[in-house]
């Protein structure tokens, strides 16, 4: 089986991503077999056009300053990349790109079309990191793993554990599909169901998904929790607070509305409880 080809987007604006969360995912890489390659994006920010501003306080000078540190940022942890991605021997592409300040992150889905699975590590729900899990999640096709150093870590030594959520959805089954290089490689997987929840999440319903990975190779227990009228996204991170699983996998939920994308309550409610690393798709 080849290779994952992964893509780790190295936040450069207005901070740049940690030492910490680049040795996690390169060390994730390793342990499921993957090639790692990163892409950092060095912002470009275009002042407004207004010559008393730029007279009275600089706004050039100011955005020029700012494009300066995305620049270093950039330079800086693509090298810290390298140097950790050659070390474990996964080292793919350093990508060195440039976009406006405001398209970072669908610049960051589209080079996302082409790789197996895209890491978005996110420091803090103000961090802008978000708006790229978002955008990879239901604009490249493709999955995108986050995880929250410091707080969600990415296992140091593989993945032990798999909890993956299960509704009978479309979303749910471009989840597992998506997801199993990764499933293969965990030691243990529970497929999750809340029942009480919607028509095609009774009782049962995990049943076929542990025959289908069953079928692949892939061992797993199916385990259900009554919704008893609790929201689908509090009863997830109650569940994976308790289990504390290396990675929980979900199919992101969401619909557009004008240009604002909205994301369906589970999702909504995930991405504001990162307790441990996720796995999106839609």
């Amino acid at each position: 089986m080849p290779p994952l080809d992964i893509l780790l987007h190295l936040d450069a604006y207005p901070e740049a991503t940690s030492t910490e969360a680049i040795d996690q995912a390169v060390r994730f890489a390793a342990s499921v077999g993957g090639v790692l390659s990163a892409i950092a994006v060095e912002v470009d920010i275009k002042p407004p056009n207004n010559r008393l501003a730029n007279y009275v306080i600089g706004l050039s000078h100011m955005a020029a300053e700012e494009e300066r540190k995305s620049r270093e940022f950039c330079t800086a942890a693509l090298g810290t990349f390298t140097s950790k991605a050659r070390e474990l021997g996964v080292l793919g592409e350093a990508i060195h790109a440039k976009a406006d300040l405001y398209v970072v992150a669908a610049y960051v889905a589209e080079r996302s079309r082409t790789r197996d699975l895209c890491i978005v590590p996110v420091a803090s729900q103000s961090d802008g990191q978000r708006a790229v899990v978002e955008a990879v999640a239901f604009g490249s096709g493709r999955p995108v793993l986050t995880f929250c150093p410091g707080g969600a870590d990415l296992p140091p030594s593989g993945l032990d554990t798999v909890v993956l959520a299960w509704d009978g959805s479309r979303t749910a089954a471009r989840a597992m599909a998506d997801a199993m290089p990764i499933l293969r490689k965990a030691r243990e997987i529970t497929v999750l169901t809340v029942t009480n929840d919607k028509a095609s999440t009774g009782s049962g319903a995990g049943r076929d998904v542990v025959r289908y990975l069953g079928a692949h190779g892939i061992s797993a227990v199916a385990e259900e929790i009554d919704g008893d009228g609790r929201r689908t996204g509090v009863v997830f991170s109650d569940y994976v607070a308790a289990k504390r699983p290396g990675l929980f996998v979900m199919g992101a939920y969401g619909h557009s509305r004008a240009r604002e994308f909205l994301l369906g309550g589970a999702t909504e409610h995930m991405l504001h409880h990162v307790p441990v690393p996720m796995l999106l798709s839609h």
